[in-house]
């Protein structure tokens, strides 16, 4: 079992891999160094080059990856007339998916009266700043969208600048990353903006939910009572 402490997307290019091809043997391959895994497991995403170079090596793109590697399993399409089981061919559907709506999102200072840090984001549902290519895994989410990360508290997971899908209708365990909408203020109901937590979810309390943040490294606890919606972040838009 991989730990939850390695990037996404290190988990995804192992599944990615191919069979019979070591970690070394495709780092060499694709003319990285061979601690680029180490790293990324340690550190997050790589770059988009290094990340360019790992798929090149292996016949793949940085658009495939993205429409496959977190998508549906492949849909199975019966051979030939009489053909058995193993004949069986397999194929990925490419049915042409809703774009992605990616809204407005800005720094809206610290959240809470703790003494340390805790980054509050606003977003702007009702301002949609680009259409994004959808993932295939998001296919079944009508109400999913994405979102700039603005701030650096959740730095090396997710780095400034970097946009997330979320899904608000993916069920959420324990280890994912999270945005948490929290309740509007008393008067500010028909407001056009929101604060979320973008954050990582550590556990839930009979009081509401543990939430980490890695810059500074902290763990909070949200009240039930401040929480609107808890909304899985599917994963990071290259």
């Amino acid at each position: 079992m991989i730990s939850r402490d390695e990037s996404q997307i290190y988990r995804e290019l192992m599944r990615f891999r191919p069979e019979g091809l070591s970690p070394n043997a495709w780092a060499v391959s694709a003319g990285v160094s061979r601690t680029v895994w180490a790293d990324m497991r340690r550190h997050g995403n790589p770059s988009r080059r290094t990340l360019q170079k790992l798929l090149e090596a292996i016949g793949s793109s940085l658009a495939e990856f993205e429409a496959l590697r977190l998508g549906p399993e492949p849909r199975r399409f019966p051979g030939k007339a009489g053909a058995g089981v193993g004949d069986a061919q397999w194929a990925w559907a490419h049915a042409p998916l809703p774009p992605l709506p990616l809204i407005a999102s800005a720094l809206a200072g610290e959240w809470g009266e703790a003494e340390d840090p805790v980054e509050l984001t606003e977003i702007r549902p009702d301002e949609l700043l680009e259409s994004l290519p959808r993932p295939v895994s998001l296919a079944g989410d009508p109400d999913a969208y994405a979102v700039t990360i603005v701030g650096d508290s959740m730095w090396p997971r997710f780095h400034p600048g970097r946009r997330v899908a979320v899904s608000p209708r993916s069920p959420v365990a324990i280890g994912d990353d999270v945005l948490v909408r929290l309740r509007r203020p008393s008067g500010d109901e028909n407001s056009r903006r929101e604060f979320v937590l973008i954050k990582h979810l550590v556990r839930r309390t009979a009081r509401g939910v543990e939430l980490r943040q890695f810059n500074p490294d902290l763990t909070v606890e949200v009240h039930s009572d401040a929480v609107q919606a808890l909304e899985k972040i599917a994963g990071e838009l290259i």
